[in-house]
């Protein structure tokens, strides 16, 4: 009687947590479809970036070698980054939309890159989690770690985006990434979608490895409400 009543409590811990695993898989597909209504309805805002990559179409970029995050600069190389980063974006007549610094910021650039709003990033995160996931050939040999690890580690709010996540990115949304960077000898990285042609281009920067912002022309930055922390000095 009582092995009867421990299968019976097994297969109803089973069942429940099955149930919450559809519910949870159907609200992050009422989530996304939310964001991609959200998407086709900012698509006009896109004019903006056609116009800045054809604007900006002579810079040279240099292949593109996903890696994870490397090491953290002091604070005295960080400071020289950034004012070179702020050089480069002062040449270019590009201006930062000021993403805030929680761990998320790559993937709240995307986010405002893609649909307008950075509060989308949790969103961005999964897709980019399910692609690497999915698609684990293309990515495994420059993660140097067990991989498994590297998925847990990734899906986990906070946890820095690097330029593994970023290729996972433009091949998860079939886009080109443009990255302004701090870096001295490569400014300019594009970021390819693999096995196909990209459907838009994000404009990124990244003061090396210390944060993220979105780019829009020069005076086209749209308003945002003050944010809580941003990585500046």
């Amino acid at each position: 009687m009582t092995e009867r009543a421990s299968d019976a409590s097994l297969d109803a811990a089973s069942s429940s947590s099955s149930l919450n695993s559809s519910f949870r898989e159907m609200e992050d597909d009422h989530t996304i479809a939310d964001v991609l209504a959200e998407e086709e309805a900012s698509n006009a805002a896109f004019n903006g970036n056609v116009m800045l990559t054809k604007r900006l179409s002579h810079l040279d970029s240099i292949p593109h070698t996903p890696r994870v995050v490397g090491e953290i600069p002091d604070s005295t190389e960080a400071s020289l980054d950034h004012e070179r980063l702020s050089e480069r974006l002062a040449t270019y007549h590009l201006e930062e939309l000021q993403i805030e610094g929680d761990g998320n910021c790559q993937f709240r650039a995307i986010s405002d890159q893609l649909f307008r709003n950075p509060d989308h990033h949790k969103t961005v995160r999964k897709e980019v989690v399910k692609q690497l996931k999915h698609h684990k050939k293309f990515y495994e040999g420059y993660v140097p770690m067990k991989y498994r690890e590297y998925l847990k580690k990734m899906k986990k709010l906070g946890e820095w985006g690097d330029h593994v996540t970023l290729q996972a990115a433009a091949d998860r949304f079939g886009v080109k990434i443009c990255l302004v960077t701090s870096f001295r000898d490569s400014g300019y990285i594009e970021i390819i979608p693999n096995g196909g042609s990209p459907q838009k281009d994000l404009w990124l920067s990244f003061w090396s490895e210390v944060h993220y912002n979105s780019l829009y022309d020069k005076g086209d930055v749209p308003s945002q409400k003050p944010r809580k922390k941003h990585w500046l000095f």
